[in-house]
């Protein structure tokens, strides 16, 4: 295993809780999130996000409605429902866990074993 794989498999794994976190601020449609996460450097494509939402949506964690623009069609905007914050604050305590756990890690000396037949 490489880096690179070792680091697609983390963004792969915190991708739902980054599209949680931004539809907490506000209601968006994917081209918004798809943006707001590349400026995040998360670097997301729509055949990724949009299976994602789909799957979110028929959890019960995320709701839409279709609003009209000024460019184009309808867009579908999506936001967090009563279960999908509470499922999001969930993930807020888990995240602090998993970021104390490893900054605990990160910050600790390595171990100096003795050597084997030396006092």
């Amino acid at each position: 295993m490489n880096v690179d794989n070792a680091k697609s498999q983390m963004r792969k794994g915190m991708l739902e809780y980054c599209v949680m976190l931004l539809l907490r601020k506000e209601p968006s449609y994917a081209s918004d999130i798809i943006t707001r996460l590349k400026e995040a450097d998360l670097i997301v494509v729509e055949g990724t996000l949009y299976p994602l939402l789909t799957r979110l949506k028929k959890d019960g964690l995320l709701s839409y409605e279709w609003r009209e623009s000024t460019q184009g069609p309808p867009r579908k905007y999506y936001a967090l429902t009563l279960d999908g914050e509470t499922f999001l604050a969930g993930l807020d305590c888990a995240w602090n866990e998993l970021s104390a756990t490893v900054g605990h890690l990160k910050s600790e000396s390595p171990i100096r074993l003795p050597l084997q037949g030396k006092d």
